[in-house]
């Protein structure tokens, strides 16, 4: 076991630290990111850090179009890359000491000391440093509002403990940036118009650079506003890309100065250019009557709605209690599901890995967590969000020659832009979860208004895309899937993936059922002859199995391959793409995450659980879990299989995969939908919360070294609460009384259950 990298010390509510770890500044700064599903930022220092770090500031749907091709481009390729871009920075501080500016990279600050604070969102720093003959000490405060999304809050305290300073800030809205990833050091912001005249409004307006490939131009306008503690003369000065405001104070000791900074942030997704600054204004008006601490009082109101639902409490395990809270923090950042137009990045707000754009992580991970934490309407608008791009997922199957629709590996506006041939064309797989997540929906709140509509269009044009993927092989007699990648990216071009074939046939199937129901509510059209065609590929699918193994194989040739447990290997070859050669990598049997399991985990009733124990047992062994979507599917398995510690093991390291850099690859940002697995690893795994056929349904068990947990979750026009330590509670808090069983035992909720939990081990499964 490698040794992990933990920077903060454990604590339920923060993430907090007395040291200044320059050796994992960037680590750092990822773990401290904070965001409010309209723009985020990672946790770069206002004041500059001269040292390797990576900047990064995001606004949610704004992108450029890459031109990066390659020489061997094929037909059927992209047009382009999509790639989040980097916005402008515009809680940038410049602070000098006399002639000294301060910079933690140079200077060697004492008493440093940083929290992040998971209750309401304020991210918060002091140190104290020795300049000349002076002592003073630095504190800042900052959030992003929930309740103002365009509107950012920042504060700092600069006080002389001993001697005398002159104080001078340097406030700025910085357009000149460039992205981390970007080839030849590209700008991707041009100006527009920019005031910072004296009694004037403070704004500069940027538009993301022209592009080949007809995309829209973003207009960004920030607007700023500073309130200081002690009458101050200013000086404002700009250049193309920035403006800036200078206050200058001399300080005795004893003496503060404190800058209260408003930024706020439109985008031309919102707001037309032209409409920009006035709107800008308005909204910092608004908020004039506030003081930092009042805004603040607001915010924590807002977040404590949101942790009400949310919270999973966890009682005898403060990392795990830390590791979740964390993530759902995280999530919540990112995400809250206002806006149909916008998704769930892999990378969020923290960092421009994978593009920034939306994969199937959202359908295969997010959804059951919002379905469960939040309005049902907030799952819908993820549903509409790909059915709103359904026109483009026809382009996309039509470059490559087939019917149907095929949704994206990566994209912004549901046309594909990833530019990797093994995922973009070969991780086919993807459709099949969007359909799923149409069923996940379905199935959890009863409502079957999105299935009968627009969904039924959805799962027609995947269910037609499949019918044109799979070929008939006369030589076995069967439909096979030859060409693809499964979940498991650590395989490429290989066939019949079983993951991927029982997928195709799970839809298909699934297709026809809900068109036999609701055709006359859809503006959907399947033809019988197109009915009768996908039956006989149901019918004659060919689904790899092997009956010595008791296993369903995960493609043609795994089981020539050589196979070991990863137990084999030294610790100094993990994580085995930092360390292995990628051909190396595919020709070994290790796998990167669930692909068989992952089937077995969308289809849980279809199997018993004897082939979920075999082909656990084969598989997980096998398994380097160096995807973060890998451990949360594991641990559900294996609490099913009575297979405890396994399930806590995958369980920690899916809740504290960031907070302990499991993979050693955190630094470039976090790992936003994986988060999910952390709750995902207790209410489907610990609790064994399921749903099927309008049954709920849990079977708990509690982890050796927990006393307890709880958390809430609604389900169909209900709210409930569950409590598991030595017996399990269920609360009905709203809502009318339920049918549900536990521990396979039939119950009406109408109040409240008790009932003692059960124990389970491996030898008995």
């Amino acid at each position: 076991m490698k040794k992990l990298t933990r920077l903060f010390d454990i604590d339920p509510w923060k993430l907090k630290t007395a040291t200044l770890h320059r050796k994992n500044f960037r680590l750092q700064e990822s773990l401290t990111s904070i965001g409010n599903g309209y723009m985020g930022m990672r946790g770069n220092f206002e004041e500059g850090y001269g040292g390797d770090h990576h900047q990064g500031t995001y606004l949610a749907g704004v992108w450029y179009p890459d031109k990066t091709r390659v020489g061997w481009w094929k037909i059927g390729y992209p047009d382009y890359f999509g790639k989040v871009i980097n916005a402008l920075d515009f809680l940038a501080l410049k602070i000098k000491i006399n002639q000294t500016t301060l910079d933690l990279a140079q200077l060697e600050p004492i008493n440093f000391y940083q929290e992040l604070d998971m209750k309401n969102g304020l991210l918060s720093r002091h140190y104290t440093v020795e300049i000349d003959s002076a002592v003073i000490t630095i504190s800042f405060k900052r959030f992003l509002s929930l309740q103002t999304k365009q509107l950012a809050w920042m504060k700092v305290d600069i006080t002389v403990d001993a001697g005398e300073a002159t104080v001078t800030l340097t406030s700025s809205l910085d357009s000149d940036v460039q992205n981390e990833d970007s080839n030849y050091n590209e700008h991707f912001w041009e100006s527009v118009s920019l005031c910072n005249e004296q009694n004037s409004q403070n704004f500069i307006t940027v538009r993301t650079i022209p592009n080949d490939f007809g995309i829209e131009q973003f207009t960004v306008t920030a607007m700023m506003d500073h309130s200081l503690s002690t009458e101050t003369e200013s000086t404002r000065s700009h250049s193309p890309l920035s403006i800036s405001e200078t206050f200058a104070s001399h300080l005795q000791k004893g003496e503060t100065i404190s800058l209260t900074k408003r930024a706020v942030i439109l985008t031309s997704r919102d707001v037309p250019e032209g409409k920009q600054v006035e709107q800008a204004a308005l909204i910092l008006k608004s908020s004039d009557c506030l003081s930092f601490e009042d805004a603040l009082e607001g915010q924590t109101k807002a977040w404590d709605e949101r942790w009400k639902l949310a919270d999973v409490v966890i009682d005898g395990d403060e990392e795990a209690q830390q590791g979740i809270r964390f993530n759902l923090f995280q999530l919540f950042s990112t995400y809250y599901g206002e806006d149909e137009r916008l998704n769930i990045g892999p990378k969020g707000f923290t960092g421009e890995k994978y593009g920034g754009a939306t994969y199937w992580d959202t359908e295969a991970y997010a959804v059951p967590l919002y379905l469960a934490l939040a309005e049902p309407s907030i799952t819908k608008n993820l549903l509409m969000y790909r059915y709103n791009q359904l026109e483009q997922a026809k382009i996309n199957a039509q470059r490559q020659g087939l019917a149907g629709a095929l949704y994206p590996m990566v994209t912004f506006t549901g046309i594909e832009c990833h530019n990797e041939w093994e995922i973009t064309f070969e991780e086919i797989h993807r459709n099949g979860a969007m359909a799923y997540a149409i069923y996940n929906y379905t199935n959890y709140t009863g409502d079957t208004s999105y299935l009968s509509t627009h969904g039924l269009e959805v799962l027609a044009e995947i269910s037609r895309f499949w019918a044109s993927r799979v070929h008939f092989s006369k030589r076995n007699k069967c439909y096979m899937i030859h060409g693809v990648t499964g979940p498991n990216e650590y395989e490429n071009n290989i066939n019949n993936n079983w993951y991927t074939n029982t997928l195709a046939v799970w839809v298909l199937r699934y297709t026809i059922a809900s068109y036999r129901c609701y055709h006359a509510s859809t503006k959907a059209h399947i033809s019988e002859q197109e009915i009768a065609y996908w039956q006989d590929i149901i019918d004659n699918m060919y689904l790899p199995e092997d009956e010595e193994l008791g296993i369903f194989v995960q493609h043609d040739t795994f089981l020539e391959k050589d196979l070991m447990p990863v137990s084999k290997l030294s610790p100094t070859e993990l994580p085995l793409n930092q360390h292995w050669s990628w051909d190396k990598i595919l020709r070994s049997c290790f796998i990167k995450q669930a692909d068989v399991l992952q089937g077995i985990y969308f289809f849980s009733d279809e199997y018993s659980l004897e082939q979920k124990k075999k082909n656990f047992e084969f598989y997980e062994p096998m398994t380097v879990h160096e995807s973060s979507l890998s451990p949360s599917i594991h641990a559900i398995l294996a609490t099913e299989l009575g297979k405890e510690e396994k399930a806590v093991e995958m369980y920690r390291r899916t809740a504290r995969l960031d907070l302990d850099n499991y993979n050693n690859d955190t630094e470039d940002g976090l790992h936003i939908t994986s988060m999910t697995g952390s709750w995902l690893a207790i209410v489907q795994g610990f609790a064994q919360m399921k749903t099927s056929r309008a049954t709920l349904s849990f079977a708990p068990f509690l982890p050796k070294n927990w006393n307890r947990y709880a958390f809430h979750i609604t389900y169909r026009q209900r709210l409930l609460s569950i409590d598991v330590h030595d017996y399990i509670t269920i609360s009905l808090l709203e809502g009318q009384s339920l049918p549900i069983k536990l521990y396979g035992q039939d119950y009406l909720l109408e109040d409240q259950l008790v009932v003692p939990i059960s124990k389970k081990d491996d030898d008995n499964v």
